[in-house]
């Protein structure tokens, strides 16, 4: 099997379902990208599961489109119109985001709604391990990860102009009740301990309301780190940005410290951490509290198998796009063999 950043990383030419029309591109971006200067060379990025991703290559410049997938897609799912928002609404923060240009929700100039943001020179890591990396620099990274989504949940989300990007409270609640949908709406294959936890869940939803904006899917392969330093320059792919709880964010980051470290699953568990200078799992929660403000963190087990179960719902919304012909990798089918032991994990937490 390829490891993970074999198969991600790069570009590639534009897979035949997500190839556009080039020159009507070029005639938009024309009229609402300041500067813009064609003629436009695209080429697909390989990593990404959901939205189709491309690098636009010009004589003076680069730009990436972020799109909807094209053909029937489930309802909202592949937001780039709340990606476009959460990025405007930071570009004056100290969370590091990529200058969006322009959005466009005409589906008849390429096919679907986009956007167009800056090329952001850097480095993706598909190894949470980051064997690029000395351990002084794995260190450091990691600690910057940490200090980053800090500042993304201590963000006035108000003042940020997201008052209205969710709806504050039953963050939990709301959000099981999506991922059942999506799970159901995308099913390939009947797995018990899915049922289990769809059923324990909600009603175990503890009683802390914190609030914030929340990426949704903070996780090493979405940031671009600094060509040199071990640094994140811009947190990517936005599309499950909210306003909701903290706590989901953080233990979805920390469930890669439960998975196993194989290219199917992409942990860092069964791994000596410290020999590689990555924190424990508490140090780095201790370390977010600590920047934060939290003292401490009550009912940890119900939010990690929630985020099992969240991301089980998620690579099952990717094989059932395999299934329907729009998943946006060629090597998305890779993802079949993850939902059935993510789902068994997040109710092994459930049964202790």
């Amino acid at each position: 099997m390829k490891s993970r950043t074999e198969l991600f990383t790069g570009t590639q030419e534009v897979r035949e379902q997500h190839q556009f029309d080039i020159k009507a591109l070029e005639r938009y971006m024309a009229a609402h990208v300041e500067g813009f200067k064609g003629p436009i060379t695209a080429e697909q990025f390989r990593g990404g599961q959901s939205n189709p991703t491309y690098r636009l290559t010009t004589p003076g410049a680069r730009y990436v489109l972020r799109r909807k997938p094209p053909g029937t897609l489930l309802k909202s799912a592949h937001a780039v119109d709340r990606e476009y928002r959460m990025l405007v609404a930071l570009q004056d923060s100290k969370v590091p985001a990529a200058r969006p240009f322009a959005l466009c929700v005409d589906e008849s100039v390429i096919g679907s709604a986009f956007y167009i943001m800056e090329h952001v020179d850097g480095r993706v890591f598909w190894d949470h391990l980051i064997p690029e990396f000395d351990n002084a620099q794995r260190a450091a990274l990691y600690d910057h990860m940490n200090e980053v989504l800090a500042e993304l949940h201590l963000l006035d989300y108000e003042r940020a102009g997201l008052a209205d990007f969710g709806k504050p409270g039953n963050y939990f609640a709301r959000q099981i009740g999506r991922w059942t949908k999506q799970y159901n709406a995308s099913q390939t294959d009947t797995i018990a301990e899915m049922n289990n936890l769809i059923e324990w869940l909600p009603k175990n939803i503890p009683a802390d309301e914190s609030t914030s904006v929340v990426h949704g899917d903070y996780r090493l392969e979405n940031m671009i780190v600094h060509p040199t330093e071990p640094r994140i320059v811009a947190i990517l792919d936005w599309e499950l940005s909210t306003i909701g709880h903290p706590l989901g964010d953080l233990t979805y980051q920390c469930a890669q410290w439960r998975l196993p470290h194989t290219p199917l699953m992409n942990g860092i568990q069964g791994v000596d951490r410290t020999a590689y200078g990555i924190p424990t799992e508490d140090e780095y929660v201790a370390t977010y509290c600590r920047r934060t403000g939290r003292r401490t963190i009550e009912n940890w087990d119900f939010y990690m198998a929630y985020n099992l179960f969240r991301l089980a719902a998620i690579v099952q919304g990717i094989v059932g796009r395999i299934r329907d012909g729009t998943a946006s990798s060629k090597d998305a089918a890779t993802m079949s063999g993850r939902v059935r032991p993510l789902a068994e994990m997040g109710w092994a937490i459930v049964r202790g």
